[in-house]
């Protein structure tokens, strides 16, 4: 199991934030940022997958509601 699909989408937002603050910092040698920037791409993905889910979600519900007042 990847920590990405285990983190919540605050935690990932917290993580990324994390990782701008090193990317920023001048004391990060060039190998720690390739390291930082590939972590958080992977982290971006684990967020925005958990998004979709989300808003599937949320359009199921959505629909059964719909469906629900009809009749």
């Amino acid at each position: 199991m990847e920590i990405e699909k285990e983190m919540t989408i605050e935690q990932t937002f917290e993580e990324l934030d994390r990782i701008l603050e090193t990317l920023e910092s001048s004391d990060t040698t060039l190998e720690e940022s390739f390291a930082s920037y590939e972590r958080g791409m992977k982290l971006v993905k684990a967020c925005s997958e958990k998004i979709d889910q989300v808003e599937k979600k949320m359009i199921v519900l959505r629909e059964g509601e719909e469906d629900g007042g009809e009749g």
